[in-house]
């Protein structure tokens, strides 16, 4: 097994001592694990405060980023975990969801919690991707 440390320099200013992903190979295929993003700028300032719909496509360009790092695309998630502040944000955050993973069609699980660690964030999205080699 091979575990290699994600850091893309497109991805928000980390808030803590955690890397943007890990990619850990196993037999035939590399396993992505990435951070759960939310919409900060590469200065730490929320994107769009308070605008679902901005951070979630800014959110899903993040990810995006991460994954090419390891040599993967939003094609290769297979799990999906998003997380909002309002459960009645759904309508608006599922076409963009749809969008970006057209190709892939991966589980995924919504889950409303109370607050996210920046004020004005909203949607925080992490992913589980696999790609073979």
């Amino acid at each position: 097994m091979i575990k290699t440390k994600i850091e893309s320099r497109e991805a928000a200013k980390k808030l803590g001592a955690y890397s943007h992903g890990y990619s850990v190979e196993v037999g035939g295929a590399k396993i992505i694990f990435t951070t759960g993003q939310i919409a900060l700028d590469k200065e730490g300032n929320v994107v769009a405060p308070d605008n679902i719909e901005k951070q979630t496509e800014f959110v899903f360009e993040s990810l995006q980023n991460i994954l090419k790092e390891a040599g993967a695309s939003l094609d290769d998630v297979v799990k999906a975990t998003i997380y909002v502040t309002d459960i009645n944000d759904f309508p608006k955050i599922s076409p963009i969801r749809n969008k970006y993973f057209q190709n892939s069609e991966p589980v995924s699980t919504l889950v409303e919690v109370s607050k996210l660690v920046k004020e004005g964030c909203k949607v925080e999205i992490e992913v589980i991707a696999v790609k073979e080699k």
